[in-house]
Formats: structure tokens, C-alpha cells, sequence
């Protein structure tokens, strides 16, 4: 009976977690086949899609996004090239020299077999016409019948489109040489959540879509390779997946068919000179390497061991990978991750490549696996996943045996180097509406990666862990908000973090304690800044020995477990009475004569001017 009551305990602390009040998420179901007209660089696309109302309303309208049409002149994405001051180096065009540039959008330039573009042909809801309206990269539909909550609607959508030149992400003839690299290249439907229609323009940032499952055939010359999301149905009638297959060819083409679930992004690159790598890793994925055979291929060829690898660290720290494969292909400009897939560019050297992979592939867990929104949480999006690509580096491709507490220093000097720079804005600015280029990479890529790091100097590095795991549970194949991530983190450790994730993602507050005065046995820490921390101290002795002093915040309502740190090894731990924010200065007495006082010896504070950390007689 007490294994029953316990068991009932548990089952409904899970559904408290699992089941937010008001959370609810859409589901949708693409079956899609597509024509390629290689010559004209066009497609005919076809669309069934099966769209489940779970909202608690009906919906009078949907929406979809055609992310192809931002490839052209006086699109909003052309515009903001023109006026950002630091525009991305990919998608503009020197005109004027190396001292004096002179930058123009290379959309700006593009002529009209270049652009890209996706038009709609007929659209019909349960067989019914239903009016439509395109404006931009957004397609609004106009319903025949409301969808009613509970009730699903099948649209069946015929369109043809144009493949851009190479600019951003997508489009043809990339600099590797790939001839289609294609993403967000289908009318895909728009997120609607407790939010509201997410219905952002295609500026030049990321994504956000529902999850669902994909049946996508690919008609194209018999010439070409495919790498693409999903598990390839029909591996023996195509190029390059088995040995001697039976290639089944109609008027010179081949199908190709792919199949995907509960994944909310498919993409393919499509290659005459592709090749293809298998890999099995030792949790049973299937990894498939998809590059051009050419001089860049040498780094492709050794990049495998590392992938598998990557595969089975991450499903043993974050979560164990659900899907059954993950293909690494080569096109699009530099790195971006998809459903069950990547795009990365050639021609770099082994470092570079994996680095790139792992990142990307990190995106399976924090961005595929978990449908964060990108558009606004874009420090849990490519913070996180920096995290998790910085720790696999150190443990899969460098292979160290004692990972450092602070396993990535190289994001604190770039967040400082923003925080003190002025062009810091608030992490929870929508990433579309950074004024630099500069401060949203930092903001993301950065500040994102110190958060998680920090939060382990917060709880404890054992209660990170667990908390990575814990939330792998509750919110996979779900769409979680930063604020979820914190509510497991808080039951996870028994510590408040309201304060921490409001002032370091709603606010530019920044860290700065100091040793303010060491007198007789008496040490002073002061806090110069707005923004309150728990902290360690670390006390030597003269007579050599070593004592941690912890003192939580009292806002915390909690305290860090002690940790097994190489810092602290050999060292007394001491707990001392809290802090609280409204008190600048700290007092505490020792019972020793000092040699060094060392506020956070492990690193892991974000301090601004780490410079007063350290005071020495």
C-alpha cells in the first residue's frame, strides 16, 4: 500500500509539471509531393495537411509562412539589410573597398530568375475553396467552416515556387557548390498557442512552427543524391544509400520519399556529387553523413566517430535522442538545424566540422526536441544549446578526464565584453528587433551558455544535471518557455530563481562583488552593483589550509548543496547567514590568520571586474 501511495505521489507531481495550467499545443500532419524542375531552379508542390484544433476555441482563420518570398527586392528582410549598421557579412555585397566599405543586400541585386518565391494555386479546406491573401512572407486563409476545438481540417494547397540564390540559409548553388539547399522551402503552418498566431515576418532570424509528422516525395533527376530529414522509405531505388540499388526511373526522374514524426521543421539538399556515410551509434541512431565528393571531403570522411559519439553522450546527460536517425549534410552557409537534420557548409578543417556538428546537433534536444520559440527565447534556444555543445566538446572530442567547473570561459569574456560594450539590450527582446547584429549573437549565443553555467554556480552542478534530465521528461515533443525550465530547476533544487532569470534576462543589471576589506580576522564583501548573487568565498590560511565560506541570498529561500569541485578540494565548507539585497556590504570573522580571500574560485559568477575578486596579505 505505501508503494501504491507513493506511486500515485509521484504520477501526480509528473502531471503537475507536465500539465501547465492552460497549456494546450496544435498538431499538424503534412503529406507533400514535389516536382523539381532542376534546370529553372523551380518545384511544383503538392499539399495535404491534416491541422488538429486542441486550442479550447474555434478559429475563423489560419495562417501559413512562405519563407521564400523574402528573397526579394524590397522585401522587409532587404530593408533590414539595408539599414542594420552591421549587417550580415553573408548577405551583403562590398562595393566600395576594404577601408571604406560599402555594403548593399545582395537581395537588393537580385534579378527575376534569381528571386525566390512560393505562389499559391488553389487552396481548399474539406474540399471547399476558401479565400486567401499573401502579404509578405505571411499567407492568411480566410476559413470556409471555423475549425472547432477538438476537430481537425484538411487543407489540400497546390503552389509552385522558385529557389533563391544562396543568401541565407536556403536557395540554390551555395559557395560549396551544393545546387539545392532546401529549407523552409514548403508552405509551412503557423504556430498558434495560449499566445496567440505567431506571425512573424522573415527578417532574417529563426523559427517556430506545431509539431507533427511528414510524408514528403521528392521527384528529381535521376542524377542527384538526396539528404534530408526523416528515414528514407525506399533506399534501394535511389542513389547512394545502398550498394547496387535498383534505381526505378519515370521519364528520367526518381522518387525519393522521406518520412518524419513528431518533428515541426523537413529539410533536403539535393547534389549530383553527394555522397553518403553510415553510422550506427551505440544507442542504436542512425547517422548519415551527406557531402560533396570533392577536396573539401577529406574532413567529412573523419568527422563520423565524433558524431556517434556526440549521440551517445548527449542521451546519457540530456535525454536520451527519440528519433531513429539524424543526417548531416552539406550545404546552406555555415550551420542551421531542422527536424531530424542539418545543413552545414564544406570546406573546413576537422575542428570546424565537428564543432559545427555538434552545435547543431545540439539543437535536437533545445530547439527540435523541446519546440522553444526562437523568435523571442532565443537565449534558450542557442544559449542552452551552446551549453550542451561546449560540454560534449570537452567530454567526446577533447576527451578530458576532469572537466572544468567552468566549462566554458570563453562565453563569460564574450558576455562581459557585451555587457560592458553599450550595446547590451534585454535577452527577452524579440530577437528580430536587435539594433547590432553584435549584441544579439552575444545576447544568444553568450549570455544564453553563462545563464546555464551560472545556474549551476546557483543550485549546484549535480542539480543541473538533474535538472536537464528532469526536464527532458516533463517537456519533450512540447513547446516550453524559459520560465518552464526555471519551475524544474526550482523543484528540482528546493531554491526560488524568480530573481535570477528576471534580472538576467529582462533587465542589462550586471555582476560586481569585491573583497572591500580584509581587517585582523574580520573580511568585508562588497556588492558594487544591482544585481544581488549568492556567494563563495575561499579563505587561505597562513598556516596553509583552506575554508569556503557560503553565503546565500536570501531571496534563494534555499541553499547549494556542497559540491565536489577541484577548487574547493581539501577545504572546510562553512554556511554562513544569508544575504539580502538591500544590504551593499557583507561581514564574517575567521579563526585564522589570512593569507588570500578568493570571492568564486571556480569561476562561475559573472562578475563585470573579476579584477577586485582577490585579496592577498
Amino acid at each position: 500500500m505505501r508503494k501504491f501511495t507513493l506511486l500515485i505521489f509521484i504520477c501526480l507531481v509528473q502531471f503537475s509539471f507536465a500539465q501547465r495550467k492552460g497549456y494546450w499545443q496544435q498538431k499538424v500532419d503534412y503529406k507533400m509531393e514535389i516536382d523539381m524542375k532542376e534546370s529553372s531552379y523551380q518545384y511544383d508542390g503538392k499539399m495535404k495537411l491534416k491541422y488538429t484544433n486542441n486550442s479550447g476555441q474555434s478559429l475563423n482563420k489560419v495562417y501559413f509562412h512562405l519563407y521564400f518570398n523574402a528573397f526579394q527586392p524590397g522585401s522587409m528582410m532587404d530593408y533590414r539589410l539595408r539599414n542594420i549598421s552591421d549587417p550580415d557579412k553573408r548577405m551583403v555585397t562590398n562595393i566600395g573597398t576594404k577601408e571604406n566599405p560599402k555594403l548593399i543586400s545582395r537581395i537588393t541585386e537580385l534579378k527575376p530568375d534569381q528571386i525566390g518565391y512560393q505562389k499559391i494555386t488553389s487552396l481548399k479546406q474539406n474540399g471547399t475553396d476558401v479565400n486567401y491573401k499573401v502579404d509578405g512572407t505571411i499567407l492568411e486563409v480566410t476559413l470556409a467552416k471555423p475549425i472547432k476545438s477538438g476537430k481537425t481540417a484538411i487543407f489540400d494547397m497546390v503552389w509552385n515556387a522558385q529557389v533563391p540564390e544562396q543568401i541565407r540559409r536556403s536557395g540554390r548553388n551555395s559557395k560549396d557548390g551544393v545546387e539545392f539547399s532546401m529549407a523552409q522551402w514548403y508552405p509551412k503552418m503557423a504556430e498558434f498557442d495560449p499566445e496567440g498566431w505567431h506571425l512573424d515576418e522573415y527578417v532574417g532570424r529563426e523559427f517556430f512552427a506545431p509539431f507533427g509528422n511528414f510524408d514528403v516525395t521528392i521527384n528529381i533527376n535521376k542524377d542527384y543524391v538526396i539528404g534530408a530529414s526523416g528515414q528514407l522509405q525506399n533506399p534501394n531505388n535511389v542513389k547512394g544509400y545502398v550498394t547496387n540499388p535498383t534505381i526505378k526511373e519515370n521519364n528520367g526522374k526518381v522518387s525519393w520519399n522521406f518520412k518524419a514524426t513528431n518533428i515541426h521543421d523537413f529539410v533536403f539538399a539535393a547534389d549530383k556529387n553527394f555522397v553518403v556515410d553510415h553510422g550506427k551509434s551505440k544507442h542504436g541512431v542512425d547517422i548519415y553523413l551527406v557531402y560533396k565528393n570533392d577536396k573539401s571531403g577529406s574532413s567529412w570522411k573523419e568527422a563520423m566517430p565524433y558524431a556517434l559519439g556526440f549521440f551517445d553522450y548527449n542521451s546519457e546527460h540530456f535525454g536520451e535522442y527519440p528519433w531513429k536517425t539524424y543526417s548531416i549534410i552539406e550545404g546552406g552557409d555555415g550551420g542551421m538545424e531542422y527536424g531530424t537534420a542539418t545543413l552545414i557548409s564544406g570546406n573546413r578543417n576537422l575542428e570546424s566540422l565537428v564543432g559545427t556538428i555538434f552545435h547543431e546537433a545540439a539543437h535536437s534536444w533545445y530547439q527540435q526536441l523541446f519546440g522553444i520559440n526562437e523568435t523571442y527565447n532565443e537565449w534558450f534556444d542557442e544559449g542552452f544549446t551552446s551549453y550542451v555543445e561546449q560540454m560534449a566538446l570537452l567530454n567526446v572530442y577533447e576527451k578530458l578526464k576532469v572537466i572544468p567547473s567552468n566549462p566554458n570561459p570563453d562565453a563569460y569574456r564574450g558576455y562581459i565584453a557585451l555587457a560592458l560594450s553599450g550595446k547590451e539590450e534585454p535577452a527577452s527582446l524579440l530577437a528580430d528587433y536587435y539594433n547590432t547584429n553584435y549584441g544579439y549573437s552575444l545576447e544568444a549565443y553568450y549570455k544564453g551558455q553563462v545563464l546555464a553555467i551560472q545556474l549551476g554556480y546557483i543550485i549546484g552542478n549535480e542539480n543541473l544535471e538533474k535538472t536537464f534530465l528532469k526536464f527532458y521528461d516533463i517537456w519533450k515533443f512540447k513547446h516550453p518557455s524559459g520560465n518552464d525550465f526555471k519551475r524544474v530547476a526550482e523543484e528540482v533544487s528546493g531554491i526560488n530563481l524568480k530573481w535570477y532569470f528576471n534580472l538576467f534576462l529582462n533587465t542589462t543589471r550586471k555582476i560586481d562583488y569585491a573583497v572591500d576589506n580584509v581587517s585582523n580576522n574580520t573580511v568585508t564583501i562588497a556588492n558594487k552593483s544591482d544585481f544581488a548573487m549568492p556567494i563563495d568565498v575561499l579563505v587561505e590560511y597562513t598556516d596553509g589550509t583552506k575554508e569556503l565560506f557560503y553565503i546565500p541570498l536570501r531571496e534563494m529561500r534555499g541553499e547549494k548543496p556542497a559540491e565536489n569541485l577541484v577548487e574547493y578540494q581539501g577545504a572546510k565548507r562553512t554556511v554562513l547567514e544569508d544575504w539580502f539585497w538591500t544590504k551593499p556590504t557583507y561581514d564574517f570573522k575567521v579563526s585564522k590568520d589570512i593569507k588570500e580571500v578568493s570571492i568564486d574560485p571556480t569561476k562561475r559568477l559573472a562578475d563585470v571586474n573579476p579584477e577586485n575578486n582577490v585579496f592577498t596579505k
